[in-house]
């Protein structure tokens, strides 16, 4: 691997003929002042997607822009097409594209400049604000990644949005990434192996550190390759999380939030962490009513355990809260502020 080229661009890509040219337009259009090439792997496309790949290597090599490419004549999956990308690629650093998103004019100027600042710019892992196009499409959960700060990122690690820095706007030292084994390959459909990465980029002492700016358009569409994803395999993944960073350090804990979503992470708790459970809390009076959960074991057909339900004002942290973060009216963050909870220590978020 050559040490000149600061960045590569690497894009995969599957069936991208509609989008794909927008992508490789904002690439060309970068100010940057350090040295990239734009690095596009081809996962089985049938429809003229290779024919747009060819076309851009002549429009790189008249920029000035390294170009660099590769297909496979059935798709392997995500995971694969991302590594195939990745191998293509000489730079120090790794911009991560999605064939259907546009990069502003400053994005690799300013996401280097990022990584560069770091105390250990090998163990960058840096990412951005984005605009959404459609313009409000999944709203909560843009505004969420947004407004994410940086004492954030390694705490709120376990809800169901996925990566604390958006994936598409992901650029990571070569060093950082190659430390992680890189995307997992086995899965050719629906598994996450973004927020995989992401888990194992933090064990492998990974800096995250986000741009306050919007430099990714990031396009919403029926066929966006997380929609294959099921909710329950993400679920899994972050509950073994959870488990394993968090909970096994928690003697005891409680999990706020009586309902639907709150039974359901004890159902899936471990034996262990189910006996760490201290109570269920709640601010519904019906709830709290009921003075108790009962664990109903459909094969031994008997209650295997009972659980407090309280008053969130007389439950004992850390909490697991299992409520969604915006939708309480402010409730739920006046109380924590209230209370001086500390995220990550008193508290962690799982809804």
């Amino acid at each position: 691997m050559s040490g000149q080229i600061d960045v590569s661009c690497v894009i995969p890509v599957k069936n991208g003929g509609a989008y794909l040219i927008e992508c490789l337009d904002s690439l060309l259009a970068q100010h940057f002042d350090g040295s990239y090439e734009i690095c596009v792997y081809d996962d089985g496309s049938t429809d003229g997607t290779w024919r747009t790949v060819e076309k851009y290597e002549a429009a790189c090599a008249a920029a000035g822009i390294g170009f660099r490419s590769g297909r496979g004549a059935t798709s392997g999956g995500v995971g694969f097409a991302k590594n195939r990308a990745v191998q293509l690629a000489r730079g120090r650093f790794l911009c991560f594209c999605d064939a259907d998103d546009m990069s502003h004019p400053e994005r690799l100027e300013m996401s280097m400049s990022a990584a560069l600042s770091l105390a250990n710019p090998s163990r960058a892992f840096v990412g951005t604000q984005c605009t959404r196009l459609p313009e409000g499409s999944t709203e909560r959960f843009i505004r969420w990644a947004n407004e994410m700060t940086e004492e954030r990122l390694y705490e709120q690690i376990f809800t169901s949005h996925g990566p604390t820095l958006l994936t598409p706007t992901w650029f990571v030292a070569r060093a950082l990434f190659e430390r992680t084994g890189g995307f997992n390959e086995q899965h050719v459909k629906g598994y996450p192996e973004d927020l995989d990465l992401y888990y194992r980029a933090i064990d492998a002492g990974a800096i995250l550190h986000k741009v306050a700016a919007p430099l990714l358009t990031y396009r919403y569409h029926a066929g966006c390759e997380t929609l294959a994803v099921s909710e329950k395999t993400i679920w899994t993944m972050r509950l073994a999380e959870l488990e394993r960073r968090k909970l096994r350090d928690w003697p005891h804990f409680t999990i706020w939030s009586a309902g639907k979503q709150g039974k359901l992470l004890y159902k899936c708790l471990s034996s262990v962490s189910k006996g760490a459970v201290r109570a269920f809390c709640d601010v519904d009076a019906r709830k709290i009513g009921r003075g108790v959960h009962e664990e109903y074991d459909e094969r031994e057909r008997r209650v295997t355990a009972r659980v407090p339900i309280v008053d969130i004002r007389d439950a004992v942290p850390p909490f697991v809260i299992c409520v969604k973060q915006d939708l309480t009216g402010g409730d739920l963050e006046a109380f924590i502020a209230e209370k001086r909870l500390v995220e990550g220590t008193d508290y962690v978020h799982f809804g």
